[in-house]
């Protein structure tokens, strides 16, 4: 694991902190790797039930690198590109699956935004399930502002939390939105002071490890086919799960519960 990403584990809860905060937690390459890296590794691990992605001082993540962008536009200006197209092309679209991951891994995923996030950096919030930010955290699409068309998914995401016609706004103009608005356009699940985000993060996150994992899962798994799928897709999707949740301890132990009228204590199981 590299310094550039930390991974911290507590009660069910997996953390991956972006840890460049001199740089926003801008992405470099290595960065990049340890989340490929790391995230289907946690989506695999059975004693995950959520995972956190957040970022260090501050910031969430700025995105790509910028200053990388401008060095390699002046070799390419200079005749010393050295860029293949194929191979650039192949190298971002495998780097770009970490967002598939935290979009469909059978387990909730929150982004915890203490500032900016921008360009692909928004876009690995908007692919987990729920987003928590500062009121004042900054979001833009930033892509436009760089004459780039952007990546990491979040022209599928954007569009699906606001709509065609708002998520082209946001991509065309790169307008930032503080945290508060981007949770009134639905762009962020809530917003709360800065002061405040840490403890709300750390509640909301144990809230969500006590969930029952293994409907949650399935259930993200309806909700995902249900963005795309025809009516009679979706109930052929509903009914094996609906099913296979019936089977597990969590669903036993809850119907108990509900019985006695006591508060159900979910295991994951």
């Amino acid at each position: 694991m590299t310094e550039q990403l930390i991974e911290t584990f507590a009660d069910g809860v997996a953390t991956l902190t972006m840890n460049r905060p001199e740089a926003r937690n801008a992405l470099t390459s290595e960065m990049q790797e340890a989340l490929a890296e790391a995230v289907p590794r946690l989506a695999a691990d059975q004693a995950v039930r959520v995972v956190v992605l957040t970022g260090a001082g501050g910031a969430f993540c700025a995105g790509g690198d910028v200053k990388g962008f401008a060095a390699r536009a002046d070799q390419s200006d200079a005749g010393d590109d050295g860029f293949n197209i194929e191979a650039r092309t192949h190298g971002l679209r495998a780097g770009m699956e970490v967002v598939r991951w935290l979009h469909e891994m059978p387990k909730p995923t929150l982004a915890v935004m203490p500032g900016p996030a921008a360009g692909a950096g928004l876009s690995l919030a908007l692919a987990c399930d729920l987003r928590i930010a500062a009121d004042e955290a900054k979001l833009t699409t930033a892509f436009s502002k760089v004459g780039l068309a952007g990546d990491y998914g979040g022209s599928y995401f954007l569009t699906k939390l606001v709509g065609s016609a708002k998520a082209r706004e946001l991509y065309f103009t790169a307008d930032i939105l503080l945290g508060s608005q981007a949770a009134a356009l639905g762009v962020v699940t809530r917003s709360v002071p800065a002061a405040e985000l840490e403890t709300a993060a750390a509640d909301y996150a144990r809230y969500l490890a006590g969930l029952p994992t293994v409907a949650i899962g399935l259930m993200k798994r309806n909700l995902n086919i249900a963005e795309h799928a025809t009516l009679s897709e979706l109930l052929d999707s509903e009914a094996p799960n609906m099913v296979r949740t019936m089977l597990t301890e969590d669903h036993k132990a809850a119907s108990r519960a509900f019985v006695r009228k006591e508060k159900p204590v979910f295991q994951g199981r």
